[in-house]
């Protein structure tokens, strides 16, 4: 998307950029799911579009109309076709094939190697992430979003056309945040998959036996081939990666910390962060003043300290704020598109007890800093 929008922006039609990626990215390794209201600038690569949700609980289920908000994925092979396409008919962008084994900001200049060669530059943005990057401190909870999917044919009818099972609780809980995700594309084709909200992965065997046995018993599905696999890890955190921005590289998509980090959502969270950040490159300023905190930062943080604490809880959450709200007030809160009226609307939905004592537990924390740090005080306590 970054070299995308450089590609079109006259600022930038004398620079010489290089997008460097290990894979050829010809290949469907990944889907991306975003609601949208209405049509957008994605649709001519959606593959599927869905009016209706489900959302099921322990003790609360129902199907929800949507409108005016369209859920919509899009296959990742659609979308590397279409962008490379167009990124490599810009006459100043290139993309090679090459791993990157190196990259530092080093006396003012970008040095760069990989398998093939070393590279130097002025700017460098980088998505290389791996959990260590914020594993390593305590200060933010660090959950992973992680799944597995199924892409299965049936031999029966069994799934609805038109109607995405956004979450399905009603799946055994086993202490942990863990709901199925189904995308059907046909009554009888379907992405199915077991997703978790918790700090660690399961073994392959365990997301497998899950989808089988909701197939089995949630579907009343027990003929059916698996056309393709995926599986994937996503990072929920509000540790902010600032740390690892330098003056003139800055890390974006989930190394940068772009994953919604109560939701794992990133596709959307992507494309609205990608202009902001190329009109900040054409400042000139350094690129570690970007910041892109806000007060859904702060909500996102509260959640994320609630899953921490009791992990087992999440679906007493969803369950209550599906019964409560309606989803389209849910899409615009995870939007961050609410105002401040809307949110605690919103918020009151919600468990109250869980939230009120993270809320304390931040504040008591806060002030503590502020008292190691007189000089500091008013910062830490009033601001993120």
């Amino acid at each position: 998307m970054l070299a995308d929008a450089m590609g079109r922006d006259a600022f930038f039609a004398d620079k010489s950029i290089l997008l460097v990626d290990k894979d050829a990215k010809r290949n469907n390794d990944r889907t991306w799911c975003f609601w949208e209201n209405g049509e957008g600038r994605f649709d001519a690569i959606v593959h599927k579009k869905w009016n209706h949700i489900y959302f099921g609980g322990q003790n609360f289920s129902k199907r929800f109309n949507i409108t005016p908000y369209v859920y919509k994925m899009i296959k990742g092979v659609d979308f590397y076709t279409d962008y490379l396409e167009r990124i490599t008919a810009y006459p100043n962008i290139e993309f090679r094939q090459e791993t990157v084994q190196d990259i530092d900001d080093t006396l003012g200049k970008i040095m760069m190697t990989t398998d093939k060669g070393q590279y130097v530059a002025k700017k460098a943005f980088n998505s290389l992430f791996n959990y260590g990057m914020a594993t390593f401190q305590n200060r933010y909870p660090v959950l992973q979003q992680h799944f597995l999917g199924w892409f299965v044919k049936t031999k029966k009818p069994v799934f609805k056309t038109d109607e995405v099972t956004y979450m399905d609780f009603s799946i055994p809980q086993k202490g942990n945040t863990r709901f199925m995700y189904v995308l059907p594309f046909s009554e009888t084709e379907a992405l199915v998959e077991y997703t978790l909200f918790s700090e660690q992965t399961l073994h392959q065997l365990e997301y497998e036996k899950a989808i089988e046995h909701y197939l089995n018993t949630n579907l009343n599905c027990t003929e059916f081939e698996i056309l393709e696999k995926e599986k994937g890890s996503i990072p929920m955190t509000c540790y902010d990666f600032k740390g690892y921005h330098t003056k003139n590289m800055r890390f974006i998509g989930t190394a940068g910390g772009w994953a919604k980090p109560s939701t794992g959502y990133t596709f959307m969270s992507t494309a609205k962060k990608t202009p902001v950040l190329l009109e900040h490159i054409k400042t000139g300023k350094s690129l570690q003043k970007l910041n892109f905190k806000n007060r859904f930062w702060q909500y996102d943080l509260l959640f994320l300290d609630v899953l921490k604490r009791d992990n087992g809880k999440g679906h007493v959450i969803f369950e209550k704020l599906f019964k409560n709200r309606k989803p389209q007030l849910v899409f615009k809160f995870l939007d961050e598109e609410t105002n401040f009226l809307e949110e605690l609307y919103y918020m009151w939905g919600s468990p109250k007890i869980p939230f009120t004592k993270a809320l304390w537990k931040r504040v008591l924390l806060r002030f503590y800093m502020a008292v190691r740090n007189p000089r500091q005080a008013l910062t830490i306590l009033f601001c993120a």
